[in-house]
């Protein structure tokens, strides 16, 4: 059902990012679904290379990385070409996630090469005009992965994640390249609780420009209560 909290007019491709298990898939399906939006969703699985990588990152990091590559050029390229009237797009992730993975896994020699394969990939990728960044801590992180038993992700390890964590915080303390909202999502459940969700789903719709944090109040709070 679409949720009369719509974005504003001027939002017409929202990205949700966030290091693994973090919820960026969960949270744009929700958010998909309340605006009656498309929806773009990378697709890990599908990476031929990706069970390699968690067992042996030096061994298939570059192959990893290419194949993703690749496959979020591809995707991110249809937007040029979609009609202005058509509703608001939704993905769970930012392309330049891509080069953020690749410099935390590829050694110096990989990275220049895969440098050149992106700048050339990437020129006509359009930026999004709304990124929410969801974070958390390694071990709530690595509690979820571990939760949700995905075989390809069982060899992800906490120095990995911690790694990740690290080149998110510093990638987003520098990002100015669109409306950006900072959620705090270690103790957030947007799949089952309403109330999390709503305050959310209502902050998005006021949001005009600049950078921004969220944290739900309890319940009684949203409600009215004290």
């Amino acid at each position: 059902m679409t949720d009369t909290s719509a974005p504003s007019n001027s939002l017409r491709y929202i990205a949700v990012e966030g290091p693994i298990g973090v919820g960026k898939t969960t949270l744009a399906r929700r958010l998909a679904e309340s605006f009656g939006s498309d929806l773009m969703l990378e697709a890990p699985l599908q990476n031929p290379f990706l069970e390699k990588f968690y067992a042996n990152p030096a061994q298939a990091a570059l192959s990893t990385q290419l194949y993703f590559l690749l496959q979020r050029t591809q995707q991110l390229q249809t937007l040029q070409q979609r009609d202005l009237f058509r509703p608001v797009c939704i993905a769970d992730y930012l392309m330049e996630k891509d080069r953020l993975f690749a410099q935390v896994t590829l050694d110096r020699h990989e990275l220049a090469l895969y440098e050149q394969l992106y700048e050339h990939l990437t020129v006509d990728v359009p930026a999004p005009d709304l990124v929410i960044y969801l974070q958390a801590p390694v071990p709530v992180l690595y509690d979820r992965i571990m939760k949700r038993g995905v075989a390809a992700e069982r060899s992800i390890s906490k120095e990995y994640l911690q790694r990740l964590v690290d080149a998110y915080t510093d990638f987003f303390h520098r990002f100015e390249s669109a409306t950006l909202l900072i959620v705090n999502a270690a103790s957030i459940d947007f799949a089952n609780n309403a109330s999390d969700y709503g305050q959310l789903l209502e902050f998005v719709g006021r949001l005009r420009g600049g950078r921004h944090y969220f944290n739900p109040l309890p319940l009684s709070s949203a409600a009215g209560g004290v």
